[in-house]
């Protein structure tokens, strides 16, 4: 039986959401950013209700886990362990980073490349990925790194490497001139994540709600108060939506 499922990530300055049923999909890109806290939930009740399903109806929810910005993962983690507690519905953790190079690989991209998504202050988020019939292969996991040495280092491999990801326009400098196939406007859209969320179903991830939690590769920065009320604010309003009769 082809599985509901429901996903969301906001690790980049775009909110993408998705929605699966049998053959159909819904999909959504918003603005994030600063945004994502507020945005979040809303976007996601909107897009349950086109789809004419409650959460009950769902199989599991699926999360993007980052690496990205701290707020914006932090709030999708939220909401998604509060929707899934509410409903009673497992989650699927999905990796940020690989969701860009599925966007990428469905664009024309090759079975193996490199994902460098910006990472504000001059750094990248960065892991490497190949791709089979069986699904997605982490050659390195994510980690955060300096563009200019991780292009120096994939300049020097034996044959010429494609880099798909955010970085590459942000860091434009520390990228040009190198040989390879690049793909800068790959983002973890909802298609992309949908495809993750598919597989991993297949492959039976699913996860308590409680195993919801961010991937961080930085040294973890402080939160301000509104950031942890927001958060707060936004899970206890999704474990309210999640007892509401579908």
């Amino acid at each position: 039986m082809t599985p509901r499922l429901l996903v969301l990530d906001a690790a980049t300055e775009t909110l993408h959401l998705g929605l699966c049923r049998g053959d159909r999909a819904w999909v959504r890109a918003l603005p994030g950013g600063a945004l994502a806290s507020s945005a979040l939930l809303p976007a996601l009740m909107a897009l349950l209700a086109e789809a004419r399903l409650g959460l009950r109806d769902l199989d599991a929810i699926g999360c993007g886990r980052g690496p990205g910005a701290f707020t914006g993962v932090r709030a999708a983690c939220a909401v998604t362990q509060g929707l899934a507690f509410g409903a009673g519905r497992p989650v699927l953790m999905l990796d940020t980073l690989m969701a860009v190079a599925e966007d990428a690989r469905r664009q024309g991209a090759a079975d193996e490349l490199w994902v460098a998504v910006d990472a504000r202050m001059g750094e990248a988020y960065a892991a490497r990925y190949r791709w089979a019939d069986t699904g997605w292969t982490v050659l390195e996991p994510p980690a955060l790194r300096e563009p200019a040495s991780l292009a120096a280092r994939i300049a020097g491999e034996a044959r010429p490497q494609q880099i798909a990801g955010s970085s590459l326009l942000a860091h434009a400098g520390a990228w040009a001139g190198l040989p390879g196939a690049s793909w800068p406007d790959s983002a973890p859209r909802a298609a992309a994540l949908l495809a993750l969320a598919r597989a991993a179903w297949a492959r039976g991830e699913q996860v308590d709600a409680a195993c919801a939690l961010p991937l961080y590769v930085r040294d973890r920065v402080a939160q301000t108060t509104a950031e942890r009320m927001a958060l707060r604010q936004a899970q206890v309003t999704a474990q309210a939506r999640g007892r509401e009769p579908s």
